[in-house]
């Protein structure tokens, strides 16, 4: 079927390699628009009393939004970016220059697929058209219907792994030749909203700033070694740090299973290689529970429907966010996260662990923040995450809890992370005043 003119919404996918939309859109459509939204309500107060995005994920974002524009302007197209809600700039768009088609890459997200359906309802005449982008399987290739993911991960892995899937993972699409031409000349972008910049940030973002990571940790002997150093809290080669591009889909997963493939042909496959791609079933499992719970990825009482015995306290979550707790290790995590925009795994799960357990707070307000300043932020992978560490999640277990103490001695044992990040806070205290307002003292 041939369209007149296309459009493509961009969200998680900014990219021109293996991305499926814009290949169908290519044969299908004579004239293309690709479209991305700056929703106006990431930089609002929520109800957590938090904006959605912090400045260190902003300034990711925009370079990588950057970065496609330059790979899109190369294919005879351009990028469209609007600060409008989604609903309004489509609108606008298709009563402008009358869009026939709209394509996007599959998204898993409530509030995503919220914008999709009522696109749908609106302008029920439009082709509509998604494609799998951001998963290593397709939803057709899961060994199960969608409301019948397993309630944990192992139940998950042991589904995808038998038969291996690995072998069914779609090869790596290349870049189009040619984009159909957009149906305007060069537009000004809008104006868009400032933060602070933020000069300690860890990663650049953009496809190109990817693949050249990818191929910089590949081309080493990193993988070889993962599993033995990827609970380190500071190490940057430690980890794969392939998460943010990831987040915003720079690189799609197969691209990540691509190059593992190939690194494993040439240097031999071991435990470490394999855990890497145990890492991305983990990621897949979360982006599919996400699609499966919809709005109960962000419920207090979680898919468990069990409620938390938390509650929240305001001092306590401030401390907890400026890296001021009674806790070094904890403060020492927050304090990388709020330079850096970015903690490691082990550090993800301590500091919600104390977030819960010692200042015994509502997760929610922890997963806020997080989706606040994690570069690499996705909504299944955090709230999941958050979910599973609450104890109304994947976890079988329930309620997990980590000794602080314990993880210091094993993590830290010379206390040279707490001291880079300045995490000893000697006077701190829980709270400074009683259930009454009364001062407290030390």
């Amino acid at each position: 079927m041939k369209h007149r003119l296309g459009l493509i919404w961009f969200q998680n996918d900014l990219r021109s390699s293996d991305q499926r939309v814009l290949t169908q859109a290519a044969q299908e459509c004579e004239q293309l628009i690709c479209l991305f939204c700056v929703n106006p309500k990431w930089f609002e107060s929520n109800r957590y009393g938090l904006t959605s995005i912090g400045a260190a994920r902003w300034q990711f974002l925009q370079q990588s939004l950057a970065d496609l524009e330059q790979q899109l302007h190369k294919l005879g197209n351009q990028l469209l970016v609007r600060v409008q809600t989604p609903l309004h700039a489509m609108a606008e768009l298709i009563g402008q220059y009358g869009v026939d088609a709209i394509y996007r890459s599959r998204q898993h997200g409530y509030y995503e697929n919220q914008y999709w359906s009522i696109l749908q309802q609106r302008y029920p005449f439009l082709h509509y058209h998604e494609e799998d982008s951001s998963t290593l399987f397709d939803l057709a290739q899961l060994p199960f219907a969608l409301d019948e993911l397993p309630d944990t991960f192992s139940k998950f892995r042991r589904k995808v792994e038998k038969p291996n899937l690995r072998e069914a993972i779609r090869p790596v699409l290349s870049v189009p030749t040619q984009l159909p031409p957009a149906p305007f000349s060069q537009q000004a972008r809008s104006q868009l909203p400032t933060l602070p910049h933020h000069e300690q940030v860890l990663l650049h973002g953009g496809s190109s700033a990817a693949k050249a990571h990818l191929q910089q940790y590949f081309n080493g002997r990193f993988a070889s070694d993962y599993k033995q150093t990827r609970n380190s809290l500071d190490g940057f080669s430690d980890s794969t740090k392939f998460s943010a591009w990831l987040a915003d889909g720079s690189i799609s997963a197969r691209e990540v299973v691509a190059y593992l493939d190939a690194y494993e042909q040439r240097y031999g496959a071991n435990e470490s290689t394999y855990w890497i791609y145990f890492e991305l079933l983990w990621r897949e499992y979360f982006i599919w529970y996400a699609a499966r719970h919809q709005q109960r990825l962000f419920h207090f009482r979680g898919i468990k429907d069990k409620r938390p015995q938390t509650s929240f306290y305001s001092h306590r979550f401030q401390q907890w966010c400026q890296g001021e707790t009674p806790f070094p290790i904890v403060n020492a995590c927050m304090k990388q996260l709020n330079a850096t925009g970015y903690m490691s795994n082990r550090g993800r799960q301590l500091v919600a662990s104390c977030f819960v357990h010692e200042l015994g707070l509502d997760w929610r307000y922890g997963a806020a923040y997080f989706e606040r300043q994690l570069i690499d932020y996705d909504v299944g992978a955090n709230w999941g995450n958050w979910q599973y560490l609450a104890g109304v999640g994947a976890d079988p277990r329930g309620h997990r809890r980590f000794d602080l103490a314990k993880q210091t001695r094993m993590y830290d044992p010379q206390g040279e992370f707490i001291a880079t990040w300045q995490g000893e806070h000697p006077n701190a205290m829980l709270d400074v005043v009683d259930a009454a307002d009364w001062p407290l003292t030390p």
